[in-house]
């Protein structure tokens, strides 16, 4: 057995608080004290004095990075993706198909079923996709092609999941399309069901929620605002215990201030971190593509050319260092809302998500700044 124990830490701990731990592995797995004692094998002892001990993030929403693209439908491009991933921090992820004709989605799907099944090590764990269009408003389609916008269809879904081998966690949707809530009724049971790219008014999102919808995508962008006469699917979703709601803290999407009252309204229960990077993250400024339409980077801003914002180009960890330290939302929050939350909402929290003992040992060391100075994955340092 290989036995690796991380002491002096100040560990996130079940409860979502810190406190002074050791983290124990034994294998790929994370253990009690008492499993870890009773193994045999050679010990690796990790010093984290002064620095946090935190569960590897799972991103479920974005689409690229490093050049790559979830839509380029290919192994490679999953596994650089992955590979970058892994190495932010970031240790699983769901990565975002876009508003795209089911040709190329069951490219995607044949692509993701190989890369999941090869389970490459020198990669985060490949958990799954996340459907971002193609049932979506196209009065609210922000970045995506609305050349390939099409009504809700159960039947199609079942042809992709099985191509993918069930690879499907998330199917973002708009309520108020045609089909849109018979889709819902039959899917939200098996499925995470996310409004998305919605015009939809309080009344049907409140519907779509009862009817399984559970999660709101990229909150406030791409759908109607949160008024005092007109709550809309924020209001819907903030009134419903049921409903998570996802968060972009990248420092353009949304105004420090709006992400401070969003945990206020929410709760850091219910709120996910996701990234919803393209493909330009990681890379320098330029000219990039998403969903087939040209992307303008600069800094952390990235734009289609009729100056529509055009996802993100931050990764996971980054947007919870932009959260802590420029819109000032808790650590531990933080920390819940991009590995506990993400986890729970896309069904693999058995397994992600905390360091819970039985748990892959899927472990990020951060310093005092959060800075990265390890990642475990599978109980092995990523260099």
């Amino acid at each position: 057995m290989t036995l690796r124990k991380i002491v002096n830490g100040t560990v996130f701990c079940e409860d979502g608080s810190f406190a002074p731990g050791t983290v124990y592995m034994c294998d790929d797995r994370i253990v009690t004290e008492e499993q870890y004692r009773r193994a045999s094998g050679t010990e690796t002892v990790t010093d984290a004095a002064d620095c946090y001990v935190i569960p590897g993030l799972t991103d479920i929403h974005f689409h690229g990075c490093m050049g790559s693209d979830c839509c380029d439908g290919t192994v490679e491009a999953l596994r650089t993706m992955a590979r970058y991933e892994l190495r932010q921090g970031v240790t699983s992820i769901t990565p975002a198909t876009m508003t795209m004709p089911e040709d190329v989605l069951t490219r995607i799907c044949r692509a993701a079923k190989e890369f999941h099944d090869a389970a490459e090590t020198d990669a985060s764990d490949f958990c799954g996709l996340y459907m971002e269009g193609p049932f979506i408003n196209m009065a609210k389609k922000g970045a995506q092609n609305g050349k390939y916008i099409t009504s809700a269809d159960t039947a199609m879904l079942d042809r992709l999941q099985e191509l993918s081998g069930g690879m499907f966690r998330t199917v973002a949707i708009a309520p108020e399309t045609e089909g849109a809530m018979d889709f819902i009724r039959a899917n939200g049971s098996r499925i995470n069901i996310s409004i998305a790219h919605t015009a939809a008014d309080y009344d049907t999102a409140r519907e779509a929620i009862a009817c399984g919808a559970s999660q709101l995508t990229h909150t406030y962008n791409a759908m109607p605002p949160f008024t005092h006469r007109a709550p809309g699917p924020i209001g819907a979703a903030a009134d419903d215990e049921r409903c998570r709601a996802e968060l972009i803290c990248d420092g353009i999407h949304i105004h420090p201030a709006v992400v401070r009252t969003t945990f206020k309204i929410f709760g850091d229960d219910r709120i996910i971190l996701i990234s919803d990077s393209m493909r330009a993250a990681g890379l320098a400024d330029g000219q990039y593509d998403l969903g087939g339409q040209n992307v303008n980077v600069k800094g952390n801003l990235a734009l289609l050319d009729d100056g529509t914002i055009a996802g993100s180009v931050t990764n996971l960890m980054d947007c919870v260092r932009t959260a802590v330290q420029d819109m000032g939302i808790p650590l531990a929050s933080a920390v819940k809302c991009a590995a506990v939350n993400p986890a729970k909402a896309v069904g693999i929290y058995a397994d992600y998500g905390s360091l819970t003992p039985g748990k892959y040992a899927n472990i990020v060391i951060l310093d005092k700044d959060l800075a990265l100075r390890t990642v475990f994955h599978h109980a092995s340092p990523i260099g």
